[in-house]
Parts: structure tokens; C-alpha cells; sequence
């Protein structure tokens, strides 16, 4: 199965056509990010039947130049987000990994994780804009979808936001891994020393399906 064959329903609905009717004239209205050509990117650069290991954001960097489309990933040239320092710093203690001079996930992406936000845009400067338009409608729909995926897949649930998803999560093949969120104020409750990097490589391995390099 691929994403067309798996969000065809969804996007044959009246929903999903008004969802981005409205998405669009936002667009042109207002200051949104990501770049719209970059609004679906987690789904073209982590093809469905590929999809080893999600890790749920919330919405997009809210700042120019940051939102790149990805979950927790910002452009190259841009400074590594707070929240990002700390998934660096949880991957180093883990897995010995020296992480990247920049905040560019992509290479995780090809690889198969899926980095999902729940909103995929937000307008300038305004953190949740866009939450409660109807993406998270869309966003749960492939949640579900992936927990119908035939191969075993690990979910990263970082923060009461992302943990709420664990209702649609039902499949017993899958790995549900929970901590709190990545970000200064909570990182050192359970996010930091969770090990969910190793974790979820071990799952995989046991599995039978390729480890990700998270160096890359």
C-alpha cells in the first residue's frame, strides 16, 4: 500500500476538499508556514510502506525561515531549536550517535521515520493558529491508517499532546514508546534518559526490518 491508496478516502471527502479551501485562502491571506510546497513533505519523503518508526509534533515552527514540512526539523542554516537540542542531547546518551551541525531531519525522513506534525501550518508568530481548522481530523485519519500498517512500526509519543494519540492506537504489532516532551520546561521528567532511540532500533531489528541510522 501506498499514501494514495491509503488517504484516498480522506481525500475524496467534502471535508478534506473544504479543509484545504480554507487551508488555501490562509494562504493567501496571512503569513503561514511551512512553505506550502513543503505542507506535505513528511509524506513524500516517508512513503507509507516505508514507514518504520512516527514521532508526532504538533504544529510547525512558527518563525521564518524555520518550518521545513518535517516535525521537530528546521532548514539547515537555521539555529537548532531548543527541542531539537534535547532530542540531539537523548541521541548522544543513547546511542553514542554524534548528531548533525544542524537541525535538518531529512535523512531520518528517507529512512522511514515519519515526522508528523498533528497541525500541519501555522500563521507568523501565532504558535497554534492553525489548530481546530480540521487538521487534526486529517492527521489522526493517517494515524489510524498507519495502525493498520502490516508491518510493525514504533510510535514516539512525546508530550501530553502527542500521548493523547495513543486512543487510536490499537494494533498490538506496534511498539508504543511514551515521555514527556523534548522542550526545556519538561525534558528532564522523563524525556531525557528514555531511550527510545535504542528502543525502538532494538524493535526493529527484532522485527526484521532495518535499524535507522539517526547520525544521518
Amino acid at each position: 500500500m501506498n499514501w494514495k491508496t491509503a488517504l484516498h478516502e480522506m481525500k475524496q471527502s467534502d471535508f478534506f476538499k473544504k479543509l484545504l479551501e480554507k487551508v488555501n485562502r490562509l494562504y493567501r491571506e496571512k503569513t503561514v508556514y511551512p512553505p506550502k510546497n513543503h505542507l506535505f513533505r513528511a509524506f513524500e519523503l516517508t512513503p507509507y510502506e516505508k514507514v518504520k518508526i512516527v514521532i508526532l509534533g504538533q504544529d510547525p515552527y512558527h518563525q521564518k525561515g524555520q518550518a521545513m514540512g518535517l516535525a521537530f526539523s528546521v532548514q539547515p542554516h537555521v539555529r537548532i531549536p531548543p527541542s531539537l537540542q534535547n532530542i540531539y542531547k537523548e541521541l548522544r546518551n543513547d546511542l553514542g550517535v554524534t548528531p548533525k551541525q544542524n537541525g535538518d531531519l531529512t535523512g531520518w525522513a528517507k529512512q522511514g521515520v515519519l515526522l508528523l506534525n498533528t497541525t500541519l501550518s501555522v500563521e507568523d508568530s501565532i504558535p497554534g493558529a492553525h489548530q481546530n481548522i480540521g487538521w487534526e481530523r486529517f492527521t489522526d485519519y493517517v494515524i489510524k491508517t498507519l495502525d493498520a500498517h502490516e508491518k510493525p512500526i514504533v510510535f514516539l509519543l512525546w508530550g501530553a499532546h502527542a500521548r493523547k494519540k495513543k486512543a487510536l492506537l490499537q494494533n498490538p504489532k506496534h511498539l508504543i514508546l511514551e515521555a514527556s516532551h523534548p522542550s526545556p520546561l519538561s525534558a528532564h521528567r522523563s524525556f531525557l534518559g528514555c531511550r527510545h532511540f535504542s528502543r525502538a532500533n532494538e524493535f526493529l531489528k527484532t522485527n526484521g526490518r532495518t535499524p535507522v541510522d539517526f547520525s544521518r
